[in-house]
């Protein structure tokens, strides 16, 4: 499955780590990655690919929610069919 990472909050040191090494952990592949700084505020968007046999996305979902809880930023993965579907209408 293709799908789309966001993580959003204020910036600090460490989320760029957190927030790749769980994913490699889950199995998640980064095929495309993009971050910035906003003032104090940090926004990254990942496109990533996973084998949803091997673990359904819900489960990835709430492990990603819980390293962002852990640095204390808000991250979200997304269908990449969703991302799609929105700019097909």
């Amino acid at each position: 499955m293709i799908a789309i990472v966001t993580v959003t909050g204020l910036d600090h040191t460490g989320i760029v780590a957190a927030v790749s090494t769980r994913m490699s952990a889950l199995g998640i592949n980064i095929v495309n990655i993009s971050q910035t700084i906003m003032g104090e505020y940090f926004t990254m968007i990942a496109q990533c690919e996973f084998d949803e046999t091997a673990q359904p996305i819900e489960s990835i979902q709430a492990e990603l929610r819980r390293v962002g809880e852990e640095q204390q930023v808000v991250v979200r993965l997304q269908s990449e069919a969703i991302f799609r579907a929105m700019h097909e209408l």
